[in-house]
């Protein structure tokens, strides 16, 4: 017995995760970008991330075959970047709110973190491929981070632990 795809889509909606865009350049110089909804750490020793990107995508063909990527993990105040990110047939870096950083690749300087990744691997993983990048050099902004949960972008919101 297999889950229908709505159930599935249904159930993973309610998982809360860090609303990401990913950033690449590729060799002609053309920037490339993507608002993610899989994004994690996978290894301590060496460190590894992973980003998932949908193979119908725009954007694919320049993330498998890039050298290097950034992963800007964005601020609370920042989903208007998330959504043109998510845009298609739009310039999304019309804005002017990325600039080169690390590693030169395109970054969002008031993200709550960035990670530049060389390519470590790509996998298969079903509509989807998995760029897993190892990270080169990480930024850590002052402000916390957007997340998406049931839909809608959330606040994380910092509990007492003597009232929990």
């Amino acid at each position: 017995m297999s889950l229908a795809p709505e159930e599935f889509t249904r159930t993973m909606a309610r998982v809360p995760g860090p609303v990401a865009v990913a950033t690449t350049v590729d060799r002609a110089g053309r920037r490339w970008g993507f608002t993610a909804s899989s994004f994690s750490s996978l290894s301590m020793t060496p460190p590894l991330v992973l980003v998932c990107l949908g193979k119908s995508a725009s954007t694919h063909r320049a993330f498998v075959t890039a050298d290097s990527f950034m992963v800007n993990v964005l601020a609370q105040e920042q989903s208007g970047i998330a959504l043109r990110f998510a845009r298609s047939g739009v310039d999304r870096f019309e804005a002017g709110d990325t600039l080169p950083l690390e590693l030169g690749l395109p970054g969002i300087p008031e993200a709550a973190v960035r990670v530049a990744c060389s390519m470590h691997q790509v996998l298969d993983g079903g509509d989807h491929s998995i760029l897993i990048g190892r990270v080169e050099a990480a930024a850590v902004g002052g402000d916390a981070p957007l997340v998406y949960c049931d839909r809608a972008f959330q606040r994380p919101v910092t509990l007492d632990p003597a009232t929990v």
